[in-house]
């Protein structure tokens, strides 16, 4: 990573189990490059990452609510503030790069044909894809918000429900450095997806929402 942006030794910390003080502070940062902005939730504990006055955001937070920065009315007004939609909020989820698996993967010769490889693209920088022997799926993999690595997920249909998720999400955690973070967001209402992070061994760290 060469960012020193401040979300970095913060997700880096919160990786490992050392999260910010539940204290209902909100703290305000520059945008993280190349999003427009991002708000970033632990408990009690909030970051919005933009290139505005600290003092215009806060009118528009309601006074003593810790969710406010990731409640609707905000990040409406903060997507029009930045000339961007906001993206989903998510659950931020990670796990330790690993030098064990049970399942192989292969580059997968895809492109942006791909409305899911299109996303990651979109999202993130060296992006890498890969599949399984019988291409029932994609892992893509890529740096992030702050330079960090993230991981994604597409299971054909016919594939799903079969632990196939799971065995790929595990698999994934090769392609980084051994004991280096990974992460994933995954939108709360994906509970299949989640499931499967879960089962895999990722855990919950907070949550977030990107402005692309």
């Amino acid at each position: 990573m060469t960012s020193k942006h401040p979300l970095e030794s913060v997700l880096a910390a919160a990786a490992r189990g050392d999260f910010p003080a539940p204290d209902g502070t909100l703290a305000v940062v520059p945008a993280p490059s190349p999003y427009r902005g991002a708000v970033v939730a632990f408990s009690a504990h909030s970051f919005v990452a933009v290139d505005l006055a600290e003092d215009e955001l806060r009118t528009h937070l309601r006074a003593g609510d810790l969710g406010a920065p990731v409640a609707a009315p905000f990040l409406a007004w903060l997507g029009e503030r930045l000339g961007t939609m906001p993206g989903m909020l998510d659950v931020v989820l990670m796990h330790l790069g690993s030098m064990m698996t049970g399942l192989a993967l292969v580059p997968a010769a895809l492109g942006l044909e791909h409305a899911r490889i299109a996303k990651a693209h979109k999202q993130r920088h060296d992006v890498q894809v890969f599949t399984d022997a019988q291409q029932r799926g994609v892992v893509m993999l890529g740096r992030g918000l702050v330079g960090r690595w993230e991981i994604s997920l597409e299971l054909d249909s016919e594939a799903r429900g079969r632990g196939l998720g799971r065995a790929m999400i595990a698999a994934a955690r090769v392609l980084v450095p051994a004991d280096e973070p990974v992460f994933a967001q995954v939108s709360p209402g994906n509970a299949q997806s989640l499931r499967a992070f879960l089962a895999a061994g990722f855990r919950p760290i907070g949550s977030e929402v990107l402005f692309l």
